[in-house]
């Protein structure tokens, strides 16, 4: 009993080795691994890669970023299991290929020749002829036909005495020996196209992670404060990072982006960014951006210049470095605040894109001022208006426009676009003391969005996937938005409101009918109320102000088949008061009032819809541009890739073996040639016995067969001889 359970355990293991390499060398077992790579492939295609957290959150809610998160699909082709994969079809297609090859080796070196004659008339592609010519003879004629026709050819000799057969040559013959060496060329390519994407890969970094004591940063501050175990040495064999350079300055550590934070990448050399060039397509997108710089080498001081464009990156000390994009470089900005709020107040401040936020108090609101982007060309589309032009504001979008701009094809009604730069923009964001940010969007200059008066833009959006939303002021004759801010500084005065209802009175009411004068004046006066948003209306209205209270007054307090008519008068009533209010403010300021023509009658209708929807603006201040000094910057990818070579060596391998094993078909010809006697006119004939076999039947073979038939055999292009 013990011998026999010995007996087993000396069998087990290689039974168990055995099991597992045919698992791993088997098809079945590549294809599955092909399949799971696809599927990550397209994964990493689809969702964004290496995206901040939060980006996932508001994309597609806590859920799914923590899964995302947690199954690394993220970062798919970084994750432990996507290399684990690459790692494991690399193992399988090497046994596969070292399992295959000394067979296929043996099979290109065999001729088969000693097949049986009588085996001959079994192949479905055969022929048969006498003839007039020995054997030897026609063994050697039919060999040196096949030779010159690139066939590889062995003439065997067979004796009376080997079998059934009896005496005879066999002339076996084999071509197109490549195909099977296409199926090794195409499975080593897999192999190679794997250890290159492994070397390339995050596999080396994450190596230095878990045995050589580097760890991934995931803090906040200056990257020459980032500790040593956070920075890889410029020896590292593989990586692949990006590096901001702002023009004349520069940069030698380059930003390995991580799962769960980065790492820094040491450069052999730093990158000074002498200058940036950038031209634009008349839709505003870039159309060339390149860059010049001087590489200098940290060991040895050479200072070497090159220029780098897209599609034409520069190669130093085994580093290329490409040109991936550009940003701002640290632009400095002068802004204004434009009250938006009663008790806001105006200020100026100087910033830096990208710099250190700025902390400011307006009325009770503490807010932080971060400075987000310059935008120096903004090229829009002003057809029919335009996304601008269509009366977006603070409170909506066209959603048909959003909705038909992503028709396509569909959309048969779209026209033609037309294309303006509308100048400078600064993007900024607010945050509250709750840490909850809005971002602003708002253009240096004023716009003609179409109906002839010049308007400023000023944007909004609660979230980064929101588009942005725009509230219109208007600019006055000087070009700024003063006059917008005096009539609302005017509208929230009630001696300033009464004072314009008076001037209303006197010049609207017949002096002679005192009783019209007094009802008019308290209609006027409590539509004005309304309209600012003022305390004592607070009553009559829910909302601040603005023609929404306007509505909602009417609404509450009159009845509906009156409503129509009641509104269109009160609305040229609120129009003539504001009118009064307007000039009182110019006046204020030393300005002339103006005139009642169509110039000022536009500036004021869109002053009235401006101060109406500022009662929606979510902040107490506009940021206004008044100056800036841009500073570019250019987003260089740098990489050392050890493992390119090794791809584009498998890639050639792999376009080597498909057409070796769909254009080259393996073909062997035997031919049995056996004494037939005598004929007329002959002493000796041949009785000769032809087969024809290919791996892959085609119309060529077929044709390919008749050729040889009647060459070798001298019969006629009759098809296939029967049994």
């Amino acid at each position: 009993m013990s011998v026999s359970t010995h007996g087993l355990r000396v069998h087990r293991g290689p039974q168990v080795l055995r099991a597992a390499v045919e698992l791993f060398s088997s098809m079945r077992f590549a294809i599955a691994l092909l399949t799971v790579i696809c599927i990550a492939s397209i994964i990493g295609t689809v969702l964004k890669q290496h995206e901040p957290i939060n980006n996932y959150i508001n994309q597609f809610g806590p859920f799914w970023a923590e899964l995302f998160r947690t199954a690394k699909l993220d970062s798919v082709y970084s994750a432990w299991w996507f290399l684990l994969i690459l790692l494991f079809l690399v193992i399988s297609t090497s046994l596969c290929i070292a399992r295959n090859t000394p067979r296929i080796f043996v099979d290109l070196k065999t001729f088969k020749e000693n097949i049986r004659a009588q085996s001959l008339k079994a192949f479905g592609q055969r022929a048969e002829n006498q003839l007039a010519e020995e054997p030897a003879a026609a063994a050697n004629r039919i060999g040196q036909l096949l030779v010159s026709g690139g066939w590889k050819v062995k003439l065997q000799q067979r004796e009376a005495a080997e079998g059934q057969s009896g005496a005879g040559w066999m002339v076996a013959a084999r071509a197109g020996g490549a195909h099977k060496l296409g199926y090794i060329a195409a499975h080593s390519a897999i192999v190679l196209v794997c250890i290159g994407g492994l070397l390339d890969g995050d596999l080396v970094v994450r190596a230095q992670t878990w045995f050589n004591g580097k760890s991934v940063f995931t803090g906040g501050g200056m990257i020459a404060d980032v500790p040593p175990q956070h920075r890889l040495s410029p020896r590292n064999p593989t990586f692949r990072g990006n590096i901001l350079v702002p023009e004349g300055g520069q940069g030698s550590v380059a930003i390995l982006q991580q799962s769960d934070g980065v790492l820094l990448q040491e450069l052999p050399f730093s990158i000074e960014l002498k200058k940036f060039i950038v031209d634009y397509y008349s839709t505003g997108m870039p159309k060339l951006f390149a860059s010049e710089v001087v590489l200098h080498d940290r060991e040895t001081g050479a200072q070497v210049p090159a220029r780098i464009e897209v599609n034409h990156p520069a190669s130093y000390k085994g580093v290329e470095i490409y040109q991936s994009s550009f940003d701002d470089g640290g632009s400095k900005v002068k802004l204004k605040a434009v009250p938006m709020a009663a008790a806001a107040k105006p200020f100026e401040v100087d910033g830096v894109i990208g710099g250190p936020s700025t902390e400011i108090t307006n009325g009770k609101e503490k807010l932080t001022l971060e400075y987000a982007a310059l935008r120096v060309i903004n090229v829009e589309n002003f057809a029919d208006g335009g996304a601008m032009g269509s009366g977006a504001d603070v409170r909506k979008v066209d959603l048909r426009h959003d909705i038909e701009s992503r028709l396509g094809a569909a959309n048969k009604t779209t026209k033609p676009k037309v294309l303006r730069n509308i100048g400078p923009s600064i993007g900024y964001k607010l945050r509250d003391a709750a840490g909850q940010a809005r971002e602003y969007q708002n253009y240096m200059v004023p716009v003609d969005t179409g109906d002839g008066q010049p308007v400023f833009l000023l944007g909004m959006r609660e979230k980064p996937e929101e588009p942005f939303r725009y509230l219109r002021v208007p600019a006055d004759e000087q070009g700024s938005m003063d006059s917008f801010v005096r009539m609302r500084a005017s509208l929230a005065d009630a001696d300033t409101r009464a004072r314009a209802v008076e001037r209303y009175i006197a010049k609207a009411v017949d002096p002679k009918r005192p009783e019209m004068a007094e009802q008019l004046s308290v209609s006027a006066a409590r539509a004005l109320a309304l309209f600012a948003g003022s305390e004592r209306a607070k009553a009559d209205a829910s909302t601040q102000g603005g023609w929404q209270a306007i509505a909602e007054f009417m609404e509450a307090n009159v009845p509906e088949p009156e409503r129509e008519r009641a509104g269109a008068v009160l609305v040229r009533i609120l129009n003539d008061v504001l009118f009064e209010l307007l000039n009182l403010s110019r006046e204020s300021a030393g300005l002339e009032a103006l005139p009642r023509d169509d110039k000022s009658q536009a500036f004021l209708t869109q002053a009235v819809l401006a101060i109406s929807d500022a009662h929606f603006y979510p902040a107490p201040v506009a940021m206004m541009m008044t100056d800036f000094t841009q500073v570019q910057a250019s987003v260089f990818q740098v990489a050392r890739a050890p493992g390119k070579n090794v791809v584009y060596l498998g890639c050639l391998l792999l376009i080597i073996g498909i057409f070796a094993m769909l254009y080259v078909r393996e073909r062997r010809l035997w031919v049995w040639l056996a004494p037939g006697g005598t004929s007329a006119g002959h002493n000796n004939t041949t009785a000769a016995t032809m087969a024809f076999s290919v791996n892959r039947k085609t119309i060529d073979s077929d044709r390919e067969f008749e050729h040889l038939k009647h060459k070798l055999l001298a019969l006629k292009n009759e098809g296939p001889a029967s049994p």
